[in-house]
């Protein structure tokens, strides 16, 4: 079999069709349904998605919350300008962090982010770069994060987002997303009662997103890439939910790539679920045999990204190449605001 190259997964996209900011209504996005069969594709709206689920069904939601994680504050000893991204917490004062300007972030640089309420001390450098800081406040954490702290926006965004709630998901529940799990954007409560009272089940499950997600492939050759690794949890119950749903012959249709990674990671081999936590590095590109999941909510991922990999592998990459380049023909939205994609 001939190596697959990051090449392989480049298509052209005009800078306008990136979305610079949400669409009014959620569920109105445009849905592009690609049948992983035949090829055939279809031009639908979001809200159409009911049509495509059935009666014991599955449908998997990740409810990660994303952090307010960009937080800006001034060296305390030449008052010069310091923008840092919360990426992990090490535990209740420490975190590891990427920091703009990088340089001037020496050990023992201390920042002030709020006189009052947040200050930081740099006390280690990182291999790749990152650094660990150590915060110094009273009260609680999150709720000095959601005064102080800005939606950390993909680098491709450059619009100002003036709904801090619009980078959530409707269902967004556990804090720890460094970005948000993009397909579970476009459903509002109405279409997600609409999907419930069709009898369809609707399981939960958490992967905090890292900012590795934007991370260029620099492999020439897909395998020689190292994954990142994004942290998760299942609980028995949810768990539950999907092994009955497959005991029963329904399908497993999951809400983003997120949810794919989750669900492949803790399965055994013969696609049954089990309940669990960790950290998963898995990557999935064409080649790889699905244990779970059916079906994908997708949005549209960047040309030569792993995520673009990952529906390649479920729906074929000629299937997956020739969609793209209808979506930018029929001027879809990509990315993280914009249009959605089927696979069934």
């Amino acid at each position: 079999m001939t190596k697959l190259k990051t090449s392989d997964f480049f298509y052209d996209l005009p800078e306008r069709l990136i979305a610079q900011t949400p669409i009014r209504e959620r569920d109105h996005s445009r849905l592009l349904v690609l049948d992983k069969r035949t090829g055939q594709i279809s031009h639908r709206h979001f809200y159409d998605i009911v049509e495509y689920l059935n009666q014991g069904d599955c449908l998997v939601i990740n409810d990660t919350k994303v952090m307010p994680a960009r937080l800006f504050g001034n060296r305390k000893d030449t008052k010069a300008l310091i923008e840092i991204l919360l990426l992990k917490r090490i535990d209740d004062r420490r975190w590891e962090i990427l920091v703009k300007p990088g340089k001037k972030a020496k050990i023992g640089t201390e920042i002030i982010f709020d006189e009052k309420l947040l200050r930081g001390k740099i006390i280690d450098i990182l291999e790749e770069g990152n650094r660990i800081i150590e915060f110094e406040y009273e009260g609680i954490f999150e709720e000095i994060l959601d005064k102080l702290g800005e939606m950390p926006l993909p680098p491709y965004i450059h619009e100002k987002l003036e709904d801090k709630d619009r980078y959530q998901t409707i269902y967004a529940k556990h804090t720890g997303s460094a970005a948000a799990p993009t397909a579970g954007l476009h459903f509002n409560d109405r279409l997600l009662k609409e999907i419930e009272d069709k009898g369809v089940k609707i399981a939960r499950l958490t992967l905090h997103v890292g900012l590795g997600t934007f991370r260029p492939v620099k492999a020439k050759y897909i395998d020689q890439h190292v994954m990142h690794s994004e942290y998760y949890e299942i609980s028995r119950r949810e768990a539950d939910k999907i092994n009955g749903a497959r005991e029963e012959g329904r399908k497993v249709i999951a809400v983003g790539t997120t949810s794919v990674r989750t669900l492949e990671t803790v399965a055994d081999e013969g696609g049954r679920i089990k309940e669990g936590k960790g950290w998963t590095n898995i990557f999935i590109y064409p080649g790889y045999k699905f244990k779970v999941v059916d079906n994908l909510i997708t949005n549209f991922h960047l040309p030569e990204s792993t995520l673009i990999m990952l529906v390649s592998a479920l729906a074929g990459k000629e299937n997956i190449m020739k969609a793209y380049r209808e979506a930018v023909e029929k001027e879809y939205r990509f990315f993280s605001f914009g249009d959605a994609m089927y696979i069934k």
